[in-house]
């Protein structure tokens, strides 16, 4: 499927025009890479954000201006901290049949065994390195964890493999352990206090021996 976005081209001043834009729900940006002069446009955030929302951060973005057509990945991004608008992105222009580095989500799924029997699983990292066209680019990478007992752990060699892309991070990256229950405060006073208790008793006893 082809994600269109329709941009037009900007001008760089006078400064207040991008106030001006942004206010109007516009969001500016550069496209730049392959075949394409860093050019400045503009167009509707929300068409973006739908395209992002939709389709994930790898989505393949075909741009539309002045009658051109160019296929583009999200290279960047400047988004504002109280709204997370995007005020300003940078879009690379691609070449359809050349490989390229982006990341891609990792997403656990299943139940862990581990965790039925009491234990909790811990994901330590959250995405990895792929190399792929860019219409093969996935959006994530889905990893089961169904089998995985206390103990067990899982890293990059886990994830599946797939024709269509190629998995570039370390295989001995880790990506998740189950480890084992940790008892609750509640649990640890009882059993401090039964020590106690125990320490008191034999502390008593030791007392009557020497009496």
């Amino acid at each position: 499927m082809t994600n269109k976005l329709q941009v037009s081209k900007r001008e760089l001043r006078p400064r207040s025009l991008r106030t001006k834009l942004r206010n109007e729900g516009k969001a500016l940006g550069v496209v730049y890479g392959y075949k394409v002069d860093s050019t400045p446009i503009v167009f509707d955030e929300m068409d973006l954000r739908k395209i992002l929302r939709d389709h994930g951060d790898n989505a393949l973005i075909e741009l539309h201006y002045d009658g051109n057509k160019i296929n583009t990945l999200v290279h960047g991004s400047e988004t504002n901290p109280f709204t997370n608008f995007y005020q300003h992105v940078e879009f690379m222009a691609v070449k359809m049949d050349e490989e390229t580095e982006v990341e891609a989500d990792i997403v656990l799924v299943g139940d862990a065994k581990g965790v039925k029997e009491g234990g909790y699983l811990a994901q330590s990292l959250y995405k990895v390195t792929v190399a792929a066209t860019p219409a093969n680019i996935p959006e994530r990478i889905e990893l089961d964890v169904s089998d995985l007992e206390i103990g067990d752990s899982v890293t990059v060699a886990d994830l599946p493999k797939d024709k269509s892309y190629t998995i570039v991070s370390e295989p001995d990256m880790h990506i998740a352990t189950v480890n084992e229950p940790v008892a609750s405060e509640e649990e640890e006073t009882e059993e401090g206090s039964t020590e106690s208790e125990a320490s008191e008793v034999v502390s008593e006893e030791s007392t009557e021996d020497k009496e």
